[in-house]
């Protein structure tokens, strides 16, 4: 019987497989590409590639792909056999070190924000060796970055790898300052838990809103949801444990480190959390894990939901996003340490954070923006749109101590003075978890909480990277300049403190009066919608964050903010297009097909005698008939107003009025259809009711 550790990874062509297949020589340069980023000479490229494919062809492979990641959310993979003509119409398999570093995907057909036309096709994918190859469907996947022929990034990966690049350079000068003259390299890590739905195939086939939107369009609650708080880490039924089974091996073939798997609060919902690991290769590693959860759930007889909000009235999903830094020496810089000299280098790095947040909170709030998540943010279930950090009692009353002059805790007795006397051990876990926070400390991380559970984590943690990145930055030059590091670094801490505690909550972020203080009081932003945010995405001060760092041009920082609002606006359109045409061909005829019989109920009994009571069929007649006559009109003031949509050539005003206008038409709509299903006999309903779709996977 093979055991986890026998086949974790067995379709990775990971270090332990290029050690044991390349030459020494090829090795330790190919090594020193992935750990150091040094250039790759064409000629080991040429011995890897063929290793690469030597393996790839034992394990069944026949194609290969590069495997990227446009702005579109998913992966995009084109194949190409590795087959080749040979002498007397036979074939030889081969791979080349020029296949493996480049290829060339159409770059007009990706969204592209105005950087590539139709008829300026050519773009470029190359390859990223620090994240490992691997097969999928037969399939040689080598995961690579996409560029325009002009260079710009048209993926999520490129602008990642750069901004981690930046915080490796400024943590380092700042690591240097503190003596650690062994460490080399700094890189951030995360942990993306991911939530998700399972319903049962045969009625995702029915609702036409699933299959267009990811998303329930119309549905009157069920008379039980989640009230009940039976389903979180309740027992698992039969068929999700057999998925959750076979997901596993799945993704533990590919390297995946899937940890912690459990019910979610919402019926129907569930979790998936993996280990931490290099944030490039949890990234990689997270779209792998959407992809194949929805292709395991297929052979189950399941659909994945992805969507933030797939039902109203319940919980929808999110992806926490678990972020730290750590060194190559092994040493989490978010980790409170032992000694005043190992706290006072986490201080700083603490201090970091909550200034970048602080500074970048509208980057933050834009990296999550979607119409999907904006019916998740403030729900009640997710944190609000108001971005601030939760410390902790214990950690908060450390800052609030450094800021004011006094002691820290019952056992301190001197004023703290960082570096110079003993600072207390700030213990791990002292304090509560925040659920409402959106940017919670838990011991040695920072979780994100607000990211959406479709989207890629990669937009995330690029702002965070390199907004941190210019923390550190502004960090460094105070400190290099310096006559007395102690007594600098204790000001630079104190003054952080003092200038950035407006972000740090530690309260209960669903409170209005949170909502109203942190506006009012503390002037933080309340970017509630995916249109209000998006502008700031070009703000004087976020270019140059991105430019300086050299993470994202100011050309690709336009192409981005317009392909962020074309796609709110074009998610909005299908949304409303898919409501218009369930009303008109499917609700509208159930509904009059239901009066119908009513009235010949009525008429029936009436017929009888005359002394019959008909109240139920004349009050549900007339009920449906008003609701009908709603739905209708509601369909049609919808339809009109996205034709008038179209003279807006402006896509931010564009975006509002989806906002101000559209959204609003259509729950107007919903309202009308919800209250119609609820009295109409269910036999006569098209589509497969909450009930069903929520508790009907046994």
């Amino acid at each position: 019987m093979r055991t986890v550790p026998d086949y974790f990874g067995s379709l990775v062509f990971d270090e332990s497989v290029m050690r044991s297949r390349l030459p020494k020589e090829t090795w330790r340069s190919l090594r020193k590409t992935i750990r150091d980023g040094e250039t790759l000479d064409i000629e080991v490229a040429n011995v890897v590639a063929n290793a690469m494919k030597d393996w790839a062809v034992e394990k069944g492979a026949t194609h290969f792909t590069h495997w990227f990641q446009p702005m579109t959310g998913i992966t995009a993979e084109k194949h190409d056999s590795f087959i080749s003509p040979a002498e007397y119409g036979k074939v030889i398999m081969e791979f080349s070190g020029k296949e493996l570093v480049k290829g060339e995907p159409d770059a007009s057909s990706f969204p592209s924000g105005g950087l590539r036309s139709t008829f300026e096709a050519r773009g470029y994918t190359a390859w990223d060796p620090t994240s490992c190859a691997f097969i999928k469907n037969k399939a040689l996947c080598i995961p690579t970055a996409f560029c325009s022929y002009g260079g710009e990034a048209l993926d999520q990966k490129t602008p990642l790898l750069r901004s981690m690049a930046a915080i490796n350079r400024q943590a380092l000068r700042v690591l240097k300052l503190f003596g650690n003259s062994d460490v080399t390299s700094v890189k951030t890590t995360v942990g993306p838990e991911q939530e998700y739905f399972l319903i049962d195939t045969e009625l995702y086939d029915k609702r036409k809103d699933l299959i267009y939107t990811g998303r329930t369009l119309f549905g009157c609650k069920p008379p039980k949801g989640q009230e009940l708080e039976d389903h979180y880490f309740g027992s698992i039924k039969p068929r999700v444990a057999a998925f959750m089974e076979e997901l596993n091996e799945e993704l533990w073939k590919l390297g995946i480190f899937a940890k912690t798997e459990h019910n979610e609060v919402a019926p129907a919902q569930h979790e998936l959390a993996p280990i931490f690991t290099t944030t490039n290769i949890a990234t990689d590693h997270n779209q792998l894990t959407m992809e194949m959860m929805q292709k395991v759930a297929k052979k189950h007889g399941l659909v994945c939901l992805l969507h933030e909000k797939p039902f109203a009235g319940v919980n929808g999903s999110g992806k926490h996003n678990n972020w730290s830094i750590s060194t190559n020496t092994g040493v989490n810089l978010l980790e409170p340490g032992d000694t005043p000299h190992e706290n006072a280098q986490f201080l700083l790095f603490l201090c970091a954070v909550i200034k970048s947040v602080d500074d970048y909170q509208d980057l933050l709030r834009i990296s999550v923006a979607s119409s999907g998540n904006d019916h998740r943010l403030g729900a009640n279930e997710a944190p609000p749109a108001v971005v601030s950090i939760f410390v902790g009692s214990d950690l908060n009353e450390l800052l609030e101590s450094m800021i004011n002059g006094r002691t820290y805790g019952a056992k301190a007795r001197e004023h703290i003075k960082i570096g110079v006397d003993v600072l207390p051990r700030f213990p791990q876990d002292t304090t509560d978890r925040n659920r409402t926070s959106p940017f919670a400390f838990t011991g040695n991380k920072f979780e994100f909480r607000m990211p959406g559970s479709s989207c890629s984590v990669a937009l995330p943690n690029i702002v965070l990277n390199t907004a941190v990145a210019e923390s550190l930055k502004q960090f460094a030059d105070t400190l290099e300049k310096a006559d007395d590091f102690t007594c600098a670094l204790n000001e630079l801490i104190k003054n952080t403190i003092r200038e950035h505690k407006r972000i740090i909550f530690n309260g209960n972020g669903y409170d209005e009066a949170w909502i109203s203080e942190a506006a009012k009081e503390r002037g933080l932003l309340n970017l509630k919608t995916t249109p209000d945010c998006l502008p700031y995405f070009l703000h004087e001060k976020n270019v140059r964050l991105f430019t300086q760092h050299k993470v994202l041009s100011e050309v690709e920082m336009h192409s981005r903010y317009e392909i962020m609002v074309e796609n709110y606006c074009k998610m909005l359109n299908i949304e409303a297009l898919t409501m218009i045409e369930m009303a008109r061909r499917d609700i509208l005829p159930a509904i009059l097909i239901y009066m119908k019989e009513l009235g010949d109920t009525a008429f029936s009994k009436k017929s009888l005698t005359a002394a019959v009571d008909c109240d139920f069929e004349e009050k549900t007649i007339a009920k449906l008939s008003s609701l009908a006559s709603t739905i209708f009109y509601s369909t049609e003031t919808l339809k009109n107003s996205l034709c008038a949509l179209k003279e807006i050539t402006d896509m931010q005003k564009q975006a509002m009025e989806y906002k101000d206008k559209i959204i609003v038409e259509m729950q107007e709509l919903r309202t009308a259809v919800d209250e119609a299903e609820c009295i109409t006999a269910q036999r006569y309903w098209p589509y497969p009711s909450y009930g069903e779709l929520l508790f009907g996977v046994r």
